[in-house]
């Protein structure tokens, strides 16, 4: 076979692949190349290989081999999609390896992952199918939308999943979500010599930016979650205004509230309108429109659930400890498997520079997560 099962060579030829995402560059290569090059491998290995691509030149490819019969089916996910090169440090393509690191575009976030669930799910099948099914989901869009995931769970389920993002080799069991709002605060257009005219929509805005400011401290103040503290709110962008003289008639505020479970989109949207609400019958001139935009749920995994006590099993076997369990303050593909009804972690690699000038992933790490994957398919597919 042209490609063997080591982790190191599939993440170096999986950087040198440009396959940065579209939807946050334009002109971006996007995973095509990538998805075609992940299909040949798996296909060469016996792996039936499925190319989903609703949006062309968007593609991910699921790869199957089905089980003997009687056992677990797990999902292996992990995205294809990178970042923008930006300012990168040196060629982003090109992968070189210095002091026990291997460094390019993608090395850390999240390429490392792929190759090591590539890698996994070969060495467990090399003997011979397991009992139950290995499905290798390597999926497109994850820094933007994660429409691939979304792809991916209409046709595919599992009994478990694990979802191979850098973890620093610890255990990630829960991560916050988001919800995008746009907060339209609404005045009236006038000249700038006539306030009997005009309404400020900028000053009357200047209500909300404070009640917000009011509303995270409160949820500083509760505590939240137990690995993940707080949910957080704080307002990301704004815009209004015509002109100097003007008296402007609409400031656009976008907020972003990142959630912990237990918040859903739904509730936050009713947090977000209480305070408008308050403002409208209070300030004099107070008037707006709310707009919900993308949002994602939290996450949080059932630690008693089987894919969870055997990865963590495989994590001190091959650690020679217990692993550390955290939990992250950014969303991954882990909701949408969860909320599919896949039990799921995530579990991947030591390294940095994630959407930096210089990124890389720990060598000895990328081994680590390779030979605990392979432990975990093993086990959890023949129990």
């Amino acid at each position: 076979m042209p490609h063997t099962a080591d982790p190191l060579e599939l993440l170096q030829t999986l950087i040198a692949i440009d396959s940065v995402n579209p939807a946050l560059s334009p002109g971006g290569a996007g995973e095509q190349a990538a998805a075609d090059f992940c299909g040949r491998w798996l296909g060469e290995r016996g792996f039936e290989v499925h190319r989903l691509e609703r949006r062309p030149g968007r593609p991910s490819v699921v790869g199957v081999l089905k089980g003997t019969g009687g056992g677990r089916s797990i999902m292996l996910n992990g995205h294809l999609d990178t970042v923008a090169y930006g300012t990168y440090e040196g060629d982003p393509l090109h992968p070189h390896i210095e002091n026990g690191r291997v460094y390019g575009r993608g090395a850390f976030d999240m390429k490392s992952g792929v190759a090591a669930m590539l890698a996994a799910a070969a060495r467990a099948t090399a003997a011979g199918p397991l009992r139950g099914d290995v499905i290798v989901a390597c999926v497109a869009d994850e820094e933007h939308a994660s429409s691939g995931t979304e792809e991916v769970l209409e046709r595919f389920t599992a009994d478990g999943a694990v979802v191979t993002e850098p973890s620093m080799l610890e255990v990630t069991l829960a991560h916050k979500g988001f919800a995008w709002f746009e907060v339209d605060v609404l005045g009236r257009a006038a000249h700038g010599s006539r306030p009997d005219l005009g309404i400020d929509a900028i000053a009357k805005a200047g209500h909300f930016l404070v009640a917000l400011e009011e509303l995270g401290a409160r949820l500083a103040a509760a505590g939240g979650h137990r690995l993940l503290g707080p949910g957080t709110v704080h307002a990301s962008m704004i815009d209004g205004g015509e002109g100097p003289s003007t008296y402007p008639a609409r400031c656009r505020i976008t907020v972003e509230r990142r959630t912990v479970p237990g918040e859903p989109a739904s509730a936050v949207r009713d947090e977000l309108a209480a305070i408008l609400d308050h403002l409208a019958a209070t300030v004099p001139g107070f008037r707006y429109e709310l707009r919900a935009g993308l949002h994602r749920e939290p996450f949080e995994a059932d630690p008693g659930a089987p894919i969870t006590r055997v990865l963590l099993a495989q994590a001190e076997r091959v650690l020679g400890r217990p692993p550390v369990i955290r939990a992250e303050p950014f969303w991954t593909d882990c909701a949408l498997l969860a909320a599919a009804g896949i039990p799921c972690l995530l579990f991947g690699v030591s390294g940095g520079g994630a959407h930096a000038d210089e990124e890389w992933a720990d060598i000895a790490a990328l081994h680590q997560v390779t030979d605990v994957l392979t432990g975990t398919v093993t086990d959890f597919c023949d129990a």
